[in-house]
């Protein structure tokens, strides 16, 4: 196996028994952190620090991932003009803060006879946020209800994203420098 010391010195590639050996003789663990490589890697470190160190990287990697959040905007077929502008506008500010929208349309009574209503409906919805999303998944129709699901823009997205980091940043209270004087 390839054996690396504690600090990082590559110290060769020796048998098991001497790694083993030499682990014993510093006092740490034999570490196989590369098993797939030919030969094995195997380091000379503490275990217990390897295992907080690796829990660690995995918790900011977990911190760093983005989740997906998809809001969700109801309407009717027979939907005022108004009322559509303003259900328009909450799906724009979805749409810049880089969340998904998922758009019901409700049918009731003899609505439901009538389905082209609804797809009219979300192909104007569609075409008017066109700049600010896509059609993630296509209007279907759901039993009473038609769902259609807008994605936002790759650029609009990571936009949305980079606000938010300024937010928090802007959020942080600045530090100050303290001087001899002032203590």
């Amino acid at each position: 196996m390839r054996l690396v010391g504690p600090e990082g010195e590559q110290v060769g590639i020796v048998p098991l028994e001497r790694a083993l050996q030499l682990a014993a003789d510093v006092d740490l663990d034999l570490v196989e952190v590369a098993p797939m490589a030919r030969p094995p890697v195997c380091k000379l470190m503490d275990y217990g620090k390897f295992k907080y160190e690796s829990a660690l990287k995995a918790r900011e990697a977990r911190r760093n991932q983005q989740q997906t959040v998809i809001k969700e905007m109801k309407l009717r077929p027979k939907i005022d003009s108004h009322d559509y502008e303003t259900k328009k506008g909450h799906v724009v500010r979805f749409l810049k803060a880089g969340d998904k929208v998922k758009v019901t349309i409700m049918f009731r009574g003899r609505e439901q006879s009538r389905p082209e209503l609804g797809f009219r409906l979300l192909r104007r919805l569609s075409e008017e946020i066109s700049e600010l999303g896509f059609v993630e998944a296509a209007p279907k129709q759901d039993g009473r209800n038609m769902i259609m699901v807008i994605a936002p823009h790759r650029a609009t997205k990571a936009a949305a994203v980079a606000a938010k980091s300024g937010e928090v940043q802007a959020d942080a209270p600045e530090a100050t420098p303290v001087s001899a004087g002032d203590q």
